[in-house]
């Protein structure tokens, strides 16, 4: 019990670990809370430090999801230690919060979308591949990849549902929710009519 709950912590800290606002800073000089959606995930910082900090951003944050759901497999599989199944997706959803309320940002952080992925991945690879699908095509026929975001989020239990139900679905549900509730100020902008486009369409806007 004492290890399972060590593993959650680390995975908390790991996710905590605010790379958007680092390479921002370190890069422009910038604070990324304080421009554009004031979110620490790469799309934010895309806008406000350009693509390559975006890029660097984005892998980063998928593999503070990717590594400690992947060394606790590994060493369970191994038997070097002993875990329920339900306590990865544990580790997992703390990497999560980690990034969407970092310890070391007041509680500040990002959407959760990547570190979301890079999470899931080795819990539901299928149900992960489908919903960055699904994101991809929202995107280009939308133009804003909140809302790709957001049916991401929405698709990854709904894709669980061809599978037997397990605690792998209830972690997908649990984080399908969290993203929605992490895009509520995008969901309002997109009601309002003023929600940022990617930053590509921006730059087409700013050129017409």
């Amino acid at each position: 019990m004492l290890i399972s709950a060590l593993f959650i912590l680390a995975a908390y800290l790991l996710g905590s670990v605010p790379f958007g606002y680092l390479f921002t800073k370190y890069a422009t000089g910038k604070n990324v809370l304080e421009l554009g959606s004031m979110s620490i995930g790469s799309t934010n910082v895309e806008r406000v430090a350009g693509k390559k900090i975006s890029v660097l951003t984005q892998v980063c944050d998928m593999l503070k999801g990717l590594l400690p759901v992947g060394i606790a497999i590994v060493l369970q599989k191994n038997n070097i230690i002993f875990l329920e199944d339900y306590f990865i997706c544990l580790i997992a959803l703390a990497a999560i919060l980690g990034h969407d309320f970092s310890i070391f940002l007041k509680l500040k952080g990002g959407k959760g979308v990547n570190t979301t992925l890079g999470a899931s991945i080795l819990l539901a690879p299928i149900q992960v591949l489908a919903s960055v699908i699904i994101f991809f095509v929202v995107k280009k026929f939308t133009k804003y990849v909140s809302v790709g975001s957001i049916c991401l989020g929405i698709s990854l239990p709904l894709t669980g549902l061809f599978f037997p139900i397990s605690y792998c679905f209830y972690y997908l549900l649990t984080v399908a929710l969290l993203i929605v509730i992490m895009h509520i100020p995008n969901i309002s902008r997109l009601i309002r009519g003023n929600e940022n486009a990617t930053a590509s369409q921006q730059k087409k806007q700013k050129n017409a």
